[in-house]
């Protein structure tokens, strides 16, 4: 592939593929994502995160084009502070499972992002406050049934091997078809609505900015970025990513994370253009 900077689109994941919740937003990173767009580059990210949360971990970096929010549900354009597409789960479907897994499992937090992207939490543990801590998501404490509509996404939220059972628990119960449920991190397990995910806001985005899907570039690093990974015409993993994941990407960068592998990759489309 020999991606011209105005042709194609960079969609980046945020948590351990551009930046960690702990350590921020690595430096190189950000001065190649800026240098990216001052060229003309179009970049963007594909996250879990809520809007509040990309716009405090990106600071003062402008997106060039709309961002993928919730894992899918929310299309979200920072230039005009507006929502372009939002998807949401079913309410009483999903209401079922969460109060099945506050029964069954009491070390289990849970929180639902609603209406923008709020987070609202319904049984907080720690896990559910490092969330808001480590993201910089404000947050209310609210019973079920008092959660406004709609509802973009619910999270599970406990140590891993709690999560293990959680997810063996949820298999062997039926909620309906409206939502399906997805591990997107070690401590997330996820509700989301039924054919929305990072990959189908893809399809949406590319429509909305006139980018051909094969003109997409998909930057990851865990499992529920494989999907956007095979729907985008190239595909990269950072060096941290699992084994199965890098098997399936088109190349896998250098540097890790924290080392900079996003400012890695951008730096080798801009330097051709750079050269002296």
């Amino acid at each position: 592939m020999r991606p011209t900077l105005q042709d194609h689109l960079v969609l980046c994941d945020m948590d351990n593929t551009l930046l960690t919740a702990s350590e921020g937003l690595p430096r190189c990173n950000s001065t190649v994502i800026r240098l990216f767009v001052e060229m003309g580059g179009r970049f963007t990210v594909a996250t879990g995160r809520p809007p509040e949360s990309i716009r405090a971990a990106l600071g003062d970096i402008r997106l060039s084009v709309p961002a993928i929010s919730c894992n899918g549900s929310l299309i979200y354009d920072f230039s005009t502070d507006t929502v372009l597409h939002r998807a949401a789960v079913d309410r009483m479907q999903a209401t079922l499972a969460i109060n099945d897994v506050i029964a069954a499992f009491p070390e289990v937090g849970v929180a639902v992002m609603a209406e923008d992207g709020a987070m609202f939490v319904v049984r907080g543990n720690p896990y559910t406050h490092a969330l808001q801590v480590e993201e910089h998501i404000g947050s209310v404490a609210c019973p079920l049934d008092s959660v406004p509509e709609p509802w973009l996404k619910v999270v599970f939220a406990a140590k891993p091997e709690v999560l293990d059972r959680l997810a063996r628990f949820e298999k062997a119960h039926y909620y309906g078809r409206e939502n399906y449920f997805v591990r997107t991190n070690s401590v997330y397990y996820e509700i989301m609505p039924s054919g929305v995910s990072k990959a189908s806001a893809l399809q949406q985005l590319c429509a909305l900015v006139g980018v051909p899907q094969q003109n997409v570039v998909a930057i990851g690093d865990y499992y529920n970025d494989l999907e956007i990974m095979r729907a985008a015409g190239y595909a990269v993993a950072v060096a941290n990513a699992p084994a199965e994941v890098r098997a399936e990407a088109d190349e896998v960068t250098l540097c890790s994370c924290m080392e900079g592998g996003v400012g890695e990759f951008l730096y080798k489309l801009i330097s051709p253009r750079t050269a002296v």
